[in-house]
């Protein structure tokens, strides 16, 4: 019987990466393409990264946690939860929340998992061939 806790040190190191990459993106680009999009695509891959990296659960249903986790998120934004929370003047909740719906964001998680689970598939089928 396997734990549902491991440690995978591969994961974590790309979690680290794209985390790199947000920060970055954060702080140093403002445009109306890699911040709204780019950001948003690699944060889907960068909390199931994070996933990956202390539990021991397979693709599919750590993907369809982290879009729907995703999407409760901008559902939230949807439904102003930061002002309902009467934290609207805090950077961080602001930052990690969100303030704006937008459907496009839907998208651009959606392609973040797909292109994840397309990966996934990849490296399996390279670790195991047929």
């Amino acid at each position: 019987m396997s734990s549902i806790l491991k440690f995978n040190k591969r994961y974590f190191i790309i979690a680290v990466g794209i985390f790199v990459i947000e920060v970055v993106i954060a702080l140093f680009i403002h445009d109306k393409i890699i911040r709204p999009y780019v950001g948003d695509f690699f944060v889907v891959i960068l909390i199931y990264c994070s996933v990956k990296s202390f539990f021991n659960t397979s693709v599919y249903p750590a993907a369809f946690a982290v879009l729907l986790f995703s999407y409760l998120v901008e559902l939230s934004q949807y439904f102003h939860l930061v002002n309902q929370l009467g934290l609207q003047n805090s950077k961080f909740a602001r930052t990690i929340i969100g303030t704006t719906f937008e459907w496009t964001d839907l998208a651009t998680y959606t392609a973040g998992i797909i292109v994840l689970l397309i990966t996934e598939i990849i490296f399996a089928n390279r670790k195991y061939p047929k």
